[in-house]
């Protein structure tokens, strides 16, 4: 499609892309991300944060997460202490870090000669029942014990979607892929568990949700989220993320109404993928979802340079944190706090007021059943953990959407 070009200088890190002109002449060729307009010449990219990344936003949004740098970093650091003259990492050596077998999106990375970078090997990928050995050496990363065999084994299994708790890339039992997540030393409740609940909650409320299970491993809890970016054949589907989309920072305050803009300009069908962001907005207000970053938001390539919104993924009950958004509803609004704050902001989102109380009432009604999703087997919260998050679900702004469902249900 294009070639990649990338250049150190100092603490300076650049990036290159120019597409061939094969892509070009193409019929299907598209721009994989706004900072890549179709066109041969070379577009240059530089880091001008710690945060930020020297790649285009979709190159980017392949690199390894948190959780995966962590890994990588920890690597490298006990092969300098044996060889101190060993350069350090720099955002190359991530990006090419993640295994090409299960690298986010359709993007693929390969060297002059054609190699890809990752071994692209499925095998060293895990499969359900490695789990708990991957579980265990995640575990001596976070307890600072591990040694050179734990982080040989995770070299290349982490994941491009997700933060800084420990997970990785698996086969699910049907040859998909898939994402295992597992508890962290810091957890003081089922994080697990309940992000299961989230996404179970997500589509039960009438919105596009990553499938999700919580499976038992050699006494550890994981959940195994499906990936999102493979067709039913194995099929790689080009991914953006939201920051991508709208070229944010991550020091940045953004807002969902730039989003909503994005969406009007590339969606394939933009008046329902703004329709489903605002239920979604609603969701996290109603279950205290506050890690809403751009890049827990996804899109998926639909074909003729269109894009769709990908489902829901990374979506997490704070019962003890303020219930306001990360990411603003507009620049005028600032975050999200309340649900009239929502309602009053609507039609930014293709929706009239009247409308958008009425979908209110019905995603909440939807998700006062999260005690019975809880206590479904394959969730199975304890009942600790379910007095743990009640904060997270019954709140003014819970119990004013179901009022509205109440109001309409009591109209002629």
């Amino acid at each position: 499609m294009g070639r990649l070009s990338f250049v150190r200088d100092g603490h300076r890190e650049y990036s290159s892309f120019g597409y061939s002109t094969q892509w070009l002449r193409s019929p299907e060729r598209f721009e994989v991300s706004p900072d890549l307009p179709l066109q041969a010449e070379f577009s240059t990219r530089r880091a001008l944060s710690a945060l930020d990344s020297p790649f285009p936003g979709a190159i980017a949004d392949t690199a390894p997460d948190a959780w995966g740098r962590r890994v990588i970093s920890r690597a490298h650091a006990k092969r300098r202490a044996n060889d101190p003259d060993l350069r350090s990492l720099t955002a190359m050596d991530y990006l090419a870090a993640v295994d090409d077998f299960s690298r986010i999106g359709a993007l693929r990375l390969a060297d002059e000669n054609g190699r890809f970078l990752g071994s692209g090997d499925p095998f060293r990928t895990p499969q359900l029942v490695d789990l708990g050995r991957v579980s265990a050496a995640a575990r001596r990363v976070e307890e600072g014990s591990e040694d050179d065999a734990d982080l040989d084994y995770l070299q290349g299994k982490a994941t491009s979607l997700g933060g800084l708790r420990p997970k990785c890339t698996v086969i699910d039992e049907d040859g998909s892929l898939a994402i295992g997540k597992f508890p962290s030393l810091s957890d003081e409740r089922s994080i697990v568990r309940s992000e299961v609940l989230a996404l179970r909650l997500v589509a039960h409320a009438g919105c596009q949700a990553a499938a999700a299970r919580v499976i038992r491993v050699e006494n550890t809890d994981i959940a195994v989220v499906r990936r999102f970016d493979r067709t039913a054949d194995g099929a790689r589907i080009p991914y953006l993320s939201g920051g991508s989309l709208l070229q944010a920072r991550r020091e940045e305050d953004r807002a969902y109404t730039e989003l909503a803009d994005a969406i009007r300009r590339v969606s394939a069908v933009p008046s329902a993928d703004l329709r489903e962001l605002w239920r979604r907005l609603l969701i996290n207000l109603l279950v205290t979802n506050v890690d809403d970053h751009l890049w827990n938001v996804g899109f998926l390539y639909a074909g003729e340079g269109r894009w769709r919104l990908a489902p829901a993924f990374d979506v997490n009950p704070f019962p003890d944190k303020e219930k306001e958004s990360k990411t603003w509803l507009s620049e005028a609004s600032g975050p999200i706090t309340s649900l009239e704050q929502l309602c009053s902001e609507a039609e930014y989102f293709d929706m009239q007021r009247s409308e958008a109380e009425r979908v209110a009432g019905t995603v909440a009604t939807k998700l006062a059943q999260w005690r019975t999703l809880a206590a479904a087997p394959d969730i199975g919260l304890s009942a600790r953990d379910v007095a743990d998050l009640e904060p997270a679900f019954e709140h003014e702004s819970a119990r004013q959407a179901r009022a509205l469902a109440s109001a309409e249900a009591r109209q002629p």
